[in-house]
């Protein structure tokens, strides 16, 4: 681990030298540039710039042909060190590394790194010792974008130029493969092609609408996920998609989560708000009753819409949106039962990556930042009973898992679920939250064998998670091919002559009448024409038929990874069907 680490170090001391390259060239090309930060980052560098020209894709090559020729020269970086009094008058014509020296204590050398003789950036450093070392080096300039300056709606904007580099050229070439194939997989290219969701700026952003083909893959979704947790003892609720503003100062949720709230509605002399979680609602429902310590656990389930007023600029399709669908539940239990809780919420998640095929995944243990308690709420001695419960559990299982402070809600440790998708990446799709803190804060009790009142625990468990963000992933991860199970369109039927209509429209229905999604297409086009739109569809079979089918009562089918099958008896394919949806066959 140890050599890995130093060797990413020499890496983004690599990226941070080529940053202050692509700044020298910047200068060299457009000599009124302001140069502000440029940081290294995970696939390369970027710099923000302040120009009044707009650079355009058109002009990247020469960008990095000028890069190019600064790195041949073989030019030495070297440090400077001055005062800060020096440094203000070195760069009294550029407000945006005077501000940064500003903030600098007054008796604090300023260190400066030359790139040759000609060019100097206000900087720690450290750097390679030479360009000549970054010969080697893939590099690219990828896109500008705008970015406030220090991040901030409030100060101006800048042109962010965004770079990849890699220690090699063919390190670079792999990566904008992936890159490309990111682009393929995107979930919102994928939902806008299979008529799964859109969205309109007259009804808001990040407010997804789901089409038909999108609504029924909730429903698969919502059903799958319901008759699942009904075979494991939940109780399925419904409570109202807003909630008193007291309920969430009950709750604490007002005090540690209103920025990500819409604000508050005063009606009635009441002030109301849009529910950004459901845990508020089932903790009131749970006290509507009285409860024995025989009635526990309680499990209420509840497939419930929220609202987070997410930044414009964080808003990314179904990923992130500002109405989103959880697939959420609250355990009430003894303290007693939460081991055997847990182990089953984490069972249940298992056997349902095991339907969607998921298996590359890891357990991830979050506990709260010690350095900064001040955002997570209760006090310490339930936060550490909490904690530990959790680890043990998680030990006791076998599975893999590690630790990862600061990464807690605020109102207890959670397991997270880290699934690593097609591309690499490292997605949260479910989670389980121990909390005995919101049952204090709503007062919630049982009654014990002893006939004595009990404070209850919470399980906080979501299996598919946000139902947007496990469709954003399942589009990726299948590249828009969903098994039949799940896909909204399973079957289309093709003619291949009007004159056989009227064939096509019986194995229609006789295919729905099996329940199977089933559409026809006997539009007055060429077959090859209907195929490659019903291929674009990402349609798991096609039916193709004929004279020659209809007359020997057969179909001819098309399916996946180029399978072309001819003279099949309709009640064999039936078969094949019904056992590819039972079975869950990815």
């Amino acid at each position: 681990m140890e050599i890995k680490r130093e060797q990413d170090e020499e890496l983004m001391k690599a990226r941070h030298s080529l940053a202050h390259v692509l700044a020298k060239a910047l200068m060299e090309l457009y000599p009124d540039t302001k140069l502000t930060i440029g940081p290294a980052i995970d696939n390369g560098f970027y710099y923000d710039i302040d120009l009044t020209h707009s650079i355009t894709p058109d002009e990247y090559d020469k960008i990095e042909k000028k890069m190019k020729e600064i790195i041949n020269k073989g030019e030495e970086f070297t440090k400077k060190v001055i005062s800060r009094d020096e440094a203000l008058k070195l760069f009294a014509n550029n407000e945006y590394k005077t501000e940064i020296i500003k903030e600098l204590p007054e008796d604090e050398e300023v260190s400066l790194y030359y790139t040759g003789d000609d060019f100097y950036d206000l900087c720690r450093g450290p750097h390679v010792d030479s360009t000549r070392r970054l010969q080697n080096f893939g590099y690219k300039i990828h896109a500008v974008n705008g970015a406030y300056w220090r991040g901030s709606e409030k100060n101006k904007m800048l042109q962010r130029v965004y770079c990849y580099a890699f220690k090699t050229k063919k390190e670079l070439a792999d990566y904008l493969k992936l890159v490309e194939e990111a682009k393929q997989r995107d979930h919102r290219k994928l939902g806008k092609e299979l008529n799964i969701f859109m969205f309109d700026e007259l009804i808001g952003k990040g407010l997804p609408m789901y089409l038909p083909n999108g609504f029924i893959l909730r429903r698969i979704l919502s059903d799958y996920i319901m008759n699942k947790e009904l075979s494991k003892g939940y109780k399925h609720v419904m409570t109202p998609s807003l909630g008193n503003v007291d309920l969430y100062k009950t709750s604490g949720h007002w005090d540690h989560y209103k920025d990500d709230m819409f604000p508050a509605m005063e009606l009635d002399d009441e002030a109301y708000v849009l529910r950004p979680m459901n845990c508020p609602h089932h903790m009131v429902m749970f006290k509507h009753s009285l409860h024995s310590y025989r009635d526990l656990p309680v499990r209420i389930a509840e497939i419930a819409n929220d609202f987070r007023f997410e930044d414009s600029g964080n808003l990314c399709g179904l990923e992130r949106a500002r109405a989103f669908t959880q697939n959420d539940s609250h355990i009430f239990c003894t303290p007693e039962q939460i081991a055997d809780e847990i182990k089953g919420v984490i069972s249940l998640i298992l056997e349902v990556y095991k339907d969607f095929g998921f298996k590359d995944y890891t357990l991830r243990l979050s506990l709260r930042d010690k350095n900064d308690t001040a955002k997570y709420f209760g006090n310490d001695k339930l936060w550490e009973k909490s904690e530990n419960a959790l680890r043990e559990i998680i030990k006791s299982t076998g599975a893999n898992y590690y630790e990862a402070e600061g990464e807690a809600a605020f109102y207890g440790p959670k397991i997270d679920v880290q699934v690593y998708s097609a591309l690499g990446h490292e997605v949260t799709l479910s989670t389980v939250q121990l909390d005995y803190q919101l049952p204090e804060k709503f007062e919630l009790e049982y009654i014990d064998e002893n006939n004595q009142k009990q404070r209850p625990v919470v399980i906080h468990r979501a299996i598919l998670g946000s139902l947007d963000r496990f469709i954003a992933f399942l589009l990726e991860e299948t590249k828009g091919l969903l098994p039949l199970w799940l896909a909204p369109e399973q079957v289309r039927v093709l003619a291949l002559t009007d004159r056989n209509n009227d064939y096509v429209e019986k194995i229609k229905a006789e295919l729905i009448s099996k329940g199977f999604r089933v559409t026809s297409d006997i539009r007055n086009e060429k077959i090859g024409y209907k195929i490659r739109e019903a291929l674009s569809m990402k349609i798991p079979y096609l039916i193709i038929v004929g004279d020659e089918e209809e007359n020997n009562n057969t179909i001819s089918i098309r399916g996946r990874g180029f399978e072309n099958k001819s003279g099949l008896l309709l009640s064999e394919f039936i078969d094949r069907l019904e056992n590819e949806v039972k079975t869950k066959k990815i």
